[in-house]
């Protein structure tokens, strides 16, 4: 089977992948269960991908994660529940109905128009479709996303409503009342880490008030922890060491280095 820029193809080898006796083994054994995890790591990649500005890998990343939604369309399809081809028609059916204001005579070209726009429509589907629409300010946040992302949506929605700080000194309080508590509670570990979801859920809402997504600000920090890191075990290299010979003392100083010199190229 060779290689083709046709979305055919992809499909055709996964459904070589799945057949018993002449496919992969690995393959044949997977579930929607089994590879859901695999599906969320790709969802990563890419975005770790872009966060790292890697257009190159940014493809390699997209393809992969391509697969992953091929997999899940071919074992619906052995089902008897739905294809690939399903899976694009839904999609496609979905932003035309979605994107009235592009494709039909509604008005709303600002964001917040559109975003209060898509919405409104997915009531109105979800209704058409005979589901109980969760009514509740809090509704619609799936429960599987990550939970500084989930933190921030559910804050986001009740920040709607009212329920918010307007000064963004006053959520800085909250998470000084939050250090407070967890000081409070440090002889009884159980009741401490408790304490600590408090104190990531303030700062969830602290990153907000910047405007800025939390996972993303995370994720540049363990970046900036990995680089210094390394830089401390450079330069313990250079004096023939490794990290569990050297004192606390020795490489807080080398991180204070490695942070100085970070801040002079900036």
């Amino acid at each position: 089977m060779k290689p083709s820029r046709d979305i055919a193809r992809l499909t055709e080898i996964m459904a070589a992948l799945r057949t018993p006796g002449s496919g992969c083994p690995w393959d044949l054994e997977q579930s929607f269960s089994t590879i859901a995890p695999y599906t969320l790591e790709e969802a990563y990649e890419v975005a770790d991908a872009i966060a790292r500005g890697d257009l190159r890998d940014l493809k390699d990343e997209l393809g992969d994660l391509l697969l992953q939604v091929v997999f899940h369309a071919r074992m619906a399809e052995e089902e008897g529940a739905f294809a690939f081809g399903d899976v694009v028609e839904g999609i496609t059916a979905k932003l035309i109905r979605r994107h009235p204001h592009v494709f039909a005579d509604e008005q709303g070209r600002t964001v917040a128009a559109v975003k209060g726009l898509w919405e409104r429509i997915k009531i109105e589907e979800k209704a058409e479709r005979g589901e109980a629409t969760e009514t509740g300010a809090l509704a619609g946040v799936p429960v599987a996303l990550p939970a500084l992302t989930r933190a921030l949506k559910l804050q986001e929605k009740a920040g709607r409503v009212g329920f918010d700080w307007n000064d963004v000194r006053a959520v800085l309080a909250k998470i000084r009342e939050e250090t407070d508590e967890i000081e409070a509670e440090l002889d009884r570990r159980d009741a401490a880490a408790a304490e600590v979801g408090d104190l990531l859920f303030a700062v969830v809402n602290l990153a907000r008030h910047f405007g800025a997504d939390p996972e993303a600000l995370l994720r540049a920090t363990n970046v900036k922890f990995e680089h210094r890191f390394a830089a401390i075990e450079k330069a313990l290299a250079a004096r023939g060491k490794r990290p569990q010979d050297a004192t606390l003392e020795e490489m807080d100083a080398l991180w204070d280095a490695a942070k100085a010199t970070e801040n002079a190229k900036q």
